[in-house]
């Protein structure tokens, strides 16, 4: 076994250290490194050019992260053994690895009813099989079955890395500066009490900025209208593609994607199957992307039309609004309706409503807590003179229109 230490350079921390010959088993991976060609932020690259960075990257990000906080708790005499440092790095570099093509922009349109967690866990469990146990504490962590369970609120909850490394990536690679966050000084102040990772006092503003930047970066980046708009054009191809395979049409898709099109797979289907986790473990953003480019040509008018749209960057005409939209949806539909000579069906593949929300926080959640000087606990939204309070806490709700907008 080589046990050198594994050094990757990173343009957003720097050298990344990986001393840890399995977390490199697992880097090597092929089921990992197909999050080489899975975009980060889907399709958000069509308004912010630089965001293409991928899900490889980020995950990769979230592991060094994982170490450093794992440091500064060691650092505040909360003991862990090698192995749990190790199964807590497993835990957050696997994470996404149940990510499909283009990220959450069709995490619901190849398989209905499963999320990439539910993925990951199922992807997870055979990589633990294959290593043969490697994986049962990271298995635990993932699940938030393990004892320490400081060790899964580090993983995922409103204070994770994982939050910390999207943020500042996404913030790096799109150019918005509003997401920078001070990741290094939130992990300085971490500590543990009765078994939750807590945030020190003196940290407050750190998590509060933390918290604010991600309420920016949902509106101004992951909810930006045209993104919002180009996610939903790739989720109405994919419905086209699968509806025109239900009905038998001949549709031209890379082997992989062709399955999925197929099969039209359900959760259950993912859960006990392990075939089904290995094929999707080989699906990526080159397979929908060679499909898309192929369908411009197809005979359907409306999957033809749709890829269009994407190849040439012809997106939807979004508006977002807090009130109803259905006085302009019935118009749009009128209009589109005898311009582009389709029914009542094929033409809600061009003109539809939905709604969009941006939770900044949610006090039932995995609460960030605070430890304070005089040794209580607080909710940071309890916390005296806090940005994060009961108004900024209440998720927001807005109405959407796309359309096709005719040149």
């Amino acid at each position: 076994m080589n046990n050198k230490v594994k050094i990757i350079n990173d343009p957003v921390y720097g050298f990344l250290r990986f001393p840890e010959q399995e977390l490199m088993e697992l880097i090597d991976h092929p089921w990992f490194q197909r999050l080489r060609n899975i975009k980060q932020m889907g399709v958000a690259h069509l308004v912010f050019p630089g965001a293409t960075h991928s899900r490889f990257h980020h995950s990769l990000g979230a592991c060094h992260l994982m170490g450093m906080a794992l440091d500064e708790l060691q650092t505040k005499n909360i003991e862990l053994s090698k192995q749990e440092r190790t199964a807590a790095r497993m835990a957050i570099l696997l994470h996404d690895i149940g990510h499909g093509p283009f990220s959450h922009a069709l995490e619901h349109s190849l398989i209905e009813n499963i999320s990439h967690e539910n993925i990951s866990q199922l992807i997870i469990k055979q990589l633990n099989k294959k290593y043969t146990g490697l994986l049962d504490i990271a298995l635990e962590i993932y699940n938030h079955s393990y004892p320490e369970k400081f060790l899964h609120q580090l993983t995922s909850s409103q204070l994770d890395v994982d939050r910390m490394d999207y943020l500042n990536r996404d913030s790096f690679y799109t150019g918005v500066s509003e997401g920078i966050i001070g990741y290094d000084r939130i992990l300085q102040m971490l500590t543990v009490h009765d078994g939750d990772i807590m945030v020190e006092e003196k940290g407050v503003h750190s998590v509060e900025k933390f918290i604010i930047a991600r309420r920016l970066m949902y509106w101004q980046v992951y909810l930006h209208k045209t993104v919002l708009g180009a996610e939903q054009l790739l989720v109405k191809i994919l419905k086209r593609a699968k509806y025109l395979a239900a009905q038998g049409e001949s549709l031209f898709a890379t082997p992989t994607l062709h399955y999925f099109l197929s099969k039209m797979l359900t959760a259950e289907d993912m859960q006990n199957h392990e075939e089904n986790i290995e094929i999707f473990c080989m699906l990526d953003d080159a397979d929908i992307m060679a499909s898309i480019k192929t369908w411009v040509t197809h005979k359907d008018k409306v999957l033809s039309m749709l890829c269009s749209m994407l190849i040439d960057r012809k997106l939807f005409k979004v508006v977002i609004s807090n009130t109803s939209l259905e006085e302009m949806l019935q118009e749009k539909k009128k209009s589109l309706t005898s311009l582009l000579h389709l029914d009542n069906k094929e033409i809600e593949y061009f003109v539809f409503t939905g709604i969009t929300s941006n939770y900044t926080y949610d006090i039932g959640d995995e609460n960030i807590k605070i430890a304070m000087k005089n040794g209580m606990v607080k909710d940071i939204s309890e916390v005296e003179n806090s940005l994060i309070n009961q108004a900024l806490a209440k998720p927001v709700h807005k109405n959407y229109i796309c359309y096709f907008q005719p040149l």
